[in-house]
């Protein structure tokens, strides 16, 4: 491990004098004191070797056979015992030299050993980054978090932590720690409810996010707050989402427009990029799409801009096509969707096969494409379209001989899904710069969406975000026309945070949720105090809340989140380690007057 205690002060007690990954050639035949693990253990025909581990990293112990009772204790020990060793450092001979570890140059020869707690023989090793279940690790995360890598990752994760609040507070951000146990919200994801014994029949909610208390703060007149908020989600987990419970850094700010927090957030992730990893970004200030141009060109509110492919509209092409699929989707609300993948128009049947696979898990009813070859367009939708069209697409595409072009038609929102999905799919052609951090903000949501199983207009992403235009906007402009002062900030294509400009204004929050078919009172009803808040005073504000866990998964390219979280659930969100969740006794239950009722087990016929 590397020498994270980061100075070569060490508190000297009788377990220790220096600490292993900070020996170096400086303190050649200096007395020693060291505690730690033993990572590993070597019998070299008569001398063993130890290294010892602790949290600054690794020194090599050296057992002379003379000294036989020494000798003989650690003949006995397994791996990762806790020892503490007394000893002299020597230097190493060249040929031993081990320019891998900062300790590499000396090795300390032992006087003592005095065995602080044996180690049972491991359910896997430590010292070796061998395959291992997730299962396993999981039940013995504590030992997991011995291994170098995931041990640094919680290492990088607490310096991370320390440099955003480093970071804030250098600017007058305040860090306020809102509640844990607080009420149910009627929005969102579910709530992980907790009884309340001196309620009976009520409960607590744990804090989906501090959002309405971040915002009631800036009522109260504090202008800059932050907070390392633990956030809980009763959701499924993913390889990007830890279920149960994760953590933002939640931020607030009040007088401020959109610009000023992008400012803010930019400035603070090339900060934190720039000391703490050796990745780049890749534009600064980072690039603001508009919500319908990234799903035009790209297919998702989330794309990896690293990726070398753009989905381009060619509905225009096909109005009067005598290819009735193309042409039945070029009317308002549809589309005819293409992208170009260059030098792949001799793939074998079964590439095209794969793909065609993957559309329909998307739910595309097929993947039409055009190869254009040496010998002309090949493909099973080029009999249907004339030479002006297939003419008209290779210089609207810029595609050339070699090149196969993929399409997808229909309704405008569906189809670009699709085609992002089959990007997606695609990406895994190239390859990406792993060391590049392709950041963008998505900007200019729309405020409403039409639902097509409720038959009504609906809020489409956040109901408490500011429309632009304020109330004017409301008043006069179709509510499908109207966009949002809400934002998303997206890496490489994850997306980072949500966040948004807040609807302060009691007359303006009553009027949008009318137009989403609310009354005033279940406005009251549900809101009630944030409206009574705002009714007394509430200065412009807005907000976001970067993912931490999400940040430390880029910053360290791991694939999982439960790399950088110390104790995360599994993925049915259980903690194999300590048993939860678990049953409870009968007294507890009586104590919170809650009587069980679970689903009964289906029988089998």
């Amino acid at each position: 491990m590397s020498a994270a205690a980061g100075n070569r002060d060490v508190l000297q007690n009788r377990f220790r004098s220096h600490l292993c990954g900070l020996l170096d050639t400086g303190y050649e035949n200096r007395r020693v004191r060291m505690s730690g693990w033993m990572h590993r253990k070597r019998d070299h025909g008569g001398l063993i070797f130890i290294d010892l581990r602790d949290h600054s990293g690794i020194c090599q112990l050296i057992v002379q056979p003379e000294k036989e009772e020494l000798f003989l204790k650690v003949e006995r020990l397994h791996a990762e015992s806790v020892i503490t060793v007394e000893g002299t450092v020597v230097r190493r001979s060249p040929e031993t030299v081990n320019p891998r570890l900062p300790s590499g140059e000396i090795e300390v020869v032992l006087d003592d050993v005095q065995v602080e707690s044996y180690a049972a023989p491991l359910p896997f090793p430590v010292a070796d980054e061998m395959q291992t279940s997730e299962e396993l690790r999981l039940t013995y995360r504590f030992l997991d978090l011995r291994r170098e890598r995931l041990h640094q990752n919680i290492v990088f994760r607490s310096r991370l932590i320390s440099k955003v609040r480093r970071y804030l507070e250098e600017r007058d951000f305040m860090e306020i720690q809102t509640p844990i146990l607080t009420a149910s919200s009627p929005e969102g994801a579910r709530d992980f409810l907790v009884p309340s014994r001196l309620h009976p029949g009520k409960f607590y909610a744990l804090p989906q996010a501090p959002q309405q208390f971040k915002q009631l703060l800036m009522v109260s007149g504090f202008p800059r707050y932050f907070q390392i908020a633990p956030c809980f989600r009763d959701e499924d987990a993913r390889a990007d989402r830890s279920p149960g419970e994760f953590y933002q850094i939640d931020m607030e700010m009040a007088f401020i427009e959109q610009d000023d927090l992008f400012e803010i957030l930019e400035g603070m992730f090339r900060f934190l990029v720039e000391t703490m990893s050796a990745k780049r970004i890749a534009q600064f200030p980072f690039p603001r799409l508009g919500y319908r141009d990234v799903m035009n060109r790209f297919g998702s509110d989330k794309p990896d801009l690293r990726v070398p492919l753009e989905i381009q509209d060619v509905t225009d092409l096909f109005t009067n096509s005598a290819f009735k699929v193309f042409a039945a989707n070029t009317r308002e609300g549809s589309c005819v969707k293409a992208m170009v993948l260059k030098g792949r128009g001799t793939e074998s049947r079964q590439f095209y096969d794969k793909a065609e696979r993957r559309a329909k898990e998307l739910g595309a009813p097929g993947l039409a494409y055009v190869q254009f070859r040496e010998e002309g367009p090949k493909g099973p939708i080029v009999k249907f379209l004339s030479e002006n069209e297939l003419e008209s697409l290779r210089e609207r595409l810029s595609a050339e001989t070699g090149d196969v072009v993929f399409f997808g038609a229909g309704k405008w929102e569906r189809t670009c899904k699709i085609m992002g999905g089959i990007r997606e799919y695609f990406s895994a052609l190239f390859e990406l710069d792993g060391d590049e951090l392709s950041f963008c903000w998505i900007v200019d949501f729309p405020m409403y969406e039409y639902d097509e199983a409720s038959k009504k207009i609906d809020f489409s992403h956040n109901p408490f975000s500011m429309p632009q235009g304020e109330m004017e906007a409301l008043e006069t402009m179709d509510p499908l026309d109207i966009l949002a002062y809400q934002y998303d900030i997206v890496c490489n294509g994850i997306e980072l945070s949500s966040g948004a400009i807040r609807n302060h204004r009691p007359d303006i929050m009553y009027r949008a949720f009318e137009i989403a078919g609310y009354t005033r009172e279940e406005v009251d009803k549900r809101f009630g105090h944030m409206i009574e808040a705002f009714r007394m005073g509430a200065p412009p504000h807005g907000g976001i809340a970067p993912g931490l866990d999400r940040l430390a998964m880029i910053l360290r390219d791991e694939q999982n989140i439960r790399e950088v979280i110390a104790f995360p659930m599994n993925q049915q969100a259980e903690d194999l380690m300590m048993s939860a969740p678990s049953d409870v006794s009968p007294e507890q239950l009586r104590e919170l007057c809650l009587k069980l009722e679970l689903p009964q087990e289906e029988k089998n016929p």
